[in-house]
């Protein structure tokens, strides 16, 4: 895992760590929340929850001094296998 975010780049970087972890991630979802889906456990320890909070909060402010939207950035990671399948209609 990513241990620092300051540019964009490791944004995507830690947007695709979560993918490989079998999220749905959104920006706005705790990570508290998460549960696997085989055991019903939580996904995360306390510890592994508090390090992507403290990415989380870097990738904002590193998007706000970009001017990316956090937002897009994400659905343009977690939806590319989507639509590459489904195109959106030009």
């Amino acid at each position: 895992m990513i241990q620092e975010i300051k540019t964009v780049e490791d944004v995507k970087t830690f947007f695709n760590e979560l993918l490989a972890e079998n999220l749905n991630f959104h920006p706005d979802d705790q990570f508290e929340d998460y549960i696997n889906y085989e055991t019903k456990e939580p996904t995360y320890t306390d510890e592994e929850a508090a390090l992507r909070y403290y990415l989380l909060e870097q990738a904002f402010d590193v998007c706000d001094m970009d001017n990316v939207d956090i937002y897009e950035l994400c659905v343009e990671i977690f939806m590319k296998d989507f639509y590459e399948l489904y195109p959106p209609e030009s």
